[in-house]
């Protein structure tokens, strides 16, 4: 593992992601940009995928079941070759490929169509299944909030995929600890995520979800457990790197033009320092 080079990307990723929203002004900065560091992570280093031939059957997939964090799929997939980034940039627009909660017929690299939160969890439970009983060697990896674990459909997938033993199955929890009405805790208290996830069954990591190394490290732990399926809590900041959403950890951003500006220019600052 590159730990410098993956920092690079997920400098990258969350510049082009903050673009990405930009270009409609308003989105979910904060659910996106957090994951920056976790897509680097597997699109850098881990995941089999073939920009030329999207839907190459052994490929591996990734199913964000949070679908609102679709900006930081394209942005990614943007910067892997599946199109140029531009394109992204066209982000909930009337004919747009880039709807605001991802969409496999429209976007090349989108997996599994996701947003209605809970369900991408067990489609990604179901493929992993299907790809085994397919005898493909393809790895799952399934992105969930922490404020969607509220959804019962969650855990059964969780329960599935101990039951059928499917360990070509990565689960993330994105536990940055915020949701839509505020944070998690007043809302529907998970308390200790980890066990609880554990309790099911699965091998479970907790890791600092903007620490590279340790996200790469716990992905190959979890690769290497047969015959468990696995999951790494995440713990992240809510808007990590946005200078407007870093602050308040709101689930949608409408900042000013200014605000903007001002985000996007640390942000290519940030990356200028890396790549010295």
């Amino acid at each position: 593992m590159d730990k410098k080079k993956l920092e690079i990307l997920a400098a990258r990723i969350r510049l082009e992601t903050l673009k990405v929203i930009h270009s409609r002004g308003f989105g979910h900065v904060g659910g996106a940009i957090d994951l920056a560091d976790l897509m680097a992570v597997l699109y850098g280093e881990v995941m089999k995928f073939d920009p030329k031939n999207p839907r190459w059957e052994d490929r591996d997939w990734l199913v964000l079941s949070k679908g609102h964090a679709g900006p930081v799929a394209y942005a990614t997939l943007g910067l892997m070759g599946f199109y140029p980034i531009e394109d992204a940039y066209t982000l909930n627009q009337p004919h747009t490929k880039f709807p605001s909660h991802t969409d496999r017929k429209l976007t090349p690299g989108v997996d599994l169509t996701t947003g209605s939160l809970g369900q991408g969890a067990s489609s990604a439970t179901g493929a992993a299944l299907g790809n085994r009983l397919d005898g493909r060697s393809s790895r799952v990896f399934c992105v969930i909030g922490d404020g969607e674990a509220d959804e019962g459909e969650v855990w059964e997938a969780l329960h599935f995929a101990c039951a059928h033993k499917l360990d070509n199955i990565v689960y993330f929890f994105d536990q940055n600890g915020y949701q839509l009405d505020g944070q998690t805790a007043d809302i529907l208290d998970h308390g200790n995520l980890a066990a609880k996830i554990e309790g099911f069954g699965l091998y479970t990591q907790t890791v600092d979800g903007h620490d590279v190394e340790a996200i790469y490290n716990a992905i190959q732990n979890a690769l290497g457990k047969k015959g468990v399926p696995s999951a790494i809590v995440l713990n992240t900041i809510k808007g990590k790197g946005a200078l407007f959403a870093e602050p308040k950890h709101d689930h949608s951003s409408q900042p000013k033009e200014e605000q903007w500006q001002e985000a996007i220019a640390a942000s290519e600052k940030a990356l200028a320092e890396l790549t010295k």
